[in-house]
């Protein structure tokens, strides 16, 4: 189960409310009618450090010598347990077991240089120094937000304008994808940069450097993969585009003379699998009705979870996949829970033949940087073969985009600074020494 909640100031008080479940299950309309003020910080969590519990629930509200704060976080710190205990040496009690505390509890500390008032730049920029790994974060004061984003721009940030009716500047906002940004009305900006600290307050927006960033970045190319919403913006690229150019490398790398159709899982392979089809002139054709009421199967928190999650999950389109070799596109394979039953549910509907096809490389390494694989055990490219793979899930023929063809994709873009593919290369942007 995951959480979620909201922090509201109205430069005097701050209020909250989080709980555990859907956005729609924790929060009422009489319920945020005791959120108060101008100001506010709102947070939808799954678990990567720390359980699935309320107690970790986000925004983190911590007081300080200067007044509450309220930190919602997206990453993972590489050094969380160490940080930790070092907090604990100096006698601050931890309660929680998330990163998210051990981040508001650095951020607490005073400065020596401070005398009537926090230097909340100062104190972030302190933060920065002394830790590693993966962090977008937004700090919510009484009378300002912060957001920062790590050195390597692991995890994304971005900043919107809020207009009203009439077109004209109402004040600005901070999301860690754009398509939030424009659910509100607002407009894009630009992405926070890697290392930058922007504040937002009465006085507008203004930018600061927390830390250099790190050359070359390592934006996470997963995000691309699946977990940014098609209609985002990173890096300056459409994900839908992006996703739709693996689709169309795959086709070039892993063609499948004979095939029918070409079958998207919904949602984040649709985009791919439409490429593929256009590059490779087989037609694209809906076999899978996804029930939009069961949430993601990746981020259960638990493997008996996310099965039974899938059978809930699709109901094949038995008319359009009976007698047909299909091309069955996903966008990954990360503990091959999901595949197996999806291909069984298109065999059982008809299909000749199922022929499976990956618009990423093979997830063979843990990611340290806020993403739920954690262990080489839970991955299936780990310890298996493609072929076993193939045999595993029950596929006809099974193929992968290869590791080069995904990051020349992904490099092809704009805004390019680097990006962090360590889930299938190995090759991580920070040292791991745990």
């Amino acid at each position: 189960t995951g959480s979620a909640g909201i922090a509201t100031s109205d430069t005097q008080n701050m209020y909250i409310h989080k709980g555990m479940g859907l956005v729609t299950q924790i929060f009422s309309e009489k319920k945020m009618s005791f959120l108060l003020g101008g100001l506010s910080v709102g947070h939808v969590r799954y678990s990567t450090v720390g359980s699935s519990d309320v107690n970790n629930a986000q925004p983190f509200l911590i007081e300080t010598s200067f007044g509450r704060i309220a930190l919602a976080h997206n990453g993972q710190l590489t050094k969380g347990d160490i940080l930790r205990r070092e907090l604990m040496k100096k006698g601050i009690g931890m309660f929680k077991n998330s990163d998210s505390e051990v981040i508001a509890q650095m951020l607490s500390q005073p400065l020596p240089t401070e005398d009537k008032e926090a230097d909340w730049v100062g104190r972030i920029r302190q933060f920065m120094k002394e830790v590693d790994g993966a962090y977008s974060l937004i700090v919510l004061t009484k009378n300002a937000l912060y957001g920062v984003r790590d050195i390597y721009g692991l995890r994304p940030l971005c900043i919107g304008e809020i207009l009203t009716k009439s077109g004209e500047h109402d004040g600005y906002c901070l999301s860690s994808e754009s398509c939030a940004i424009e659910t509100i009305g607002a407009k894009l900006v630009r992405e926070v940069k890697p290392g930058e600290i922007v504040t937002l307050s009465a006085k507008g927006i203004t930018s600061s450097i927390g830390q250099e960033p790190a050359k070359p970045g390592a934006s996470c190319v997963f995000e691309f993969v699946y977990f940014s919403r098609p209609d985002s913006i990173l890096e300056g690229q459409l994900v839908h585009n992006v996703r739709q150019q693996f689709g169309r490398q795959l086709a070039r790398e892993a063609p499948c003379p004979g095939a029918h159709i070409v079958v998207g899982v919904p949602d984040s392979s649709l985009p791919a699998a439409i490429g593929y089809s256009m590059e490779s002139g087989i037609q694209y054709q809906e076999g899978l009705c996804k029930n939009r009421y069961i949430g993601r199967t990746f981020i259960q928190p638990g493997d008996s979870l996310r099965k039974k999650g899938v059978a809930l999950k699709y109901n094949p389109l038995s008319e359009n996949l009976k007698d047909k070799i299909v091309v069955l596109i996903d966008d990954s394979i990360v503990r091959g829970n999901t595949l197996d039953n999806l291909i069984r549910l298109i065999r059982n509907a008809g299909a000749k033949e199922v022929h499976v096809r990956i618009s990423s490389p093979p997830v063979k390494h843990p990611c340290y940087m806020g993403i739920d694989i954690s262990t080489y055990d839970e991955l299936i490219a780990h310890s298996k073969s493609i072929e076993e793979i193939r045999t595993y899930i029950g596929a006809d023929s099974l193929y992968y985009l290869s590791y080069e063809g995904m990051i020349n994709v992904v490099k092809s873009g704009k805004n390019v600074t680097g990006f962090c593919g360590a889930c299938f290369s190995g090759k991580y942007p920070l040292k791991i020494d745990w």
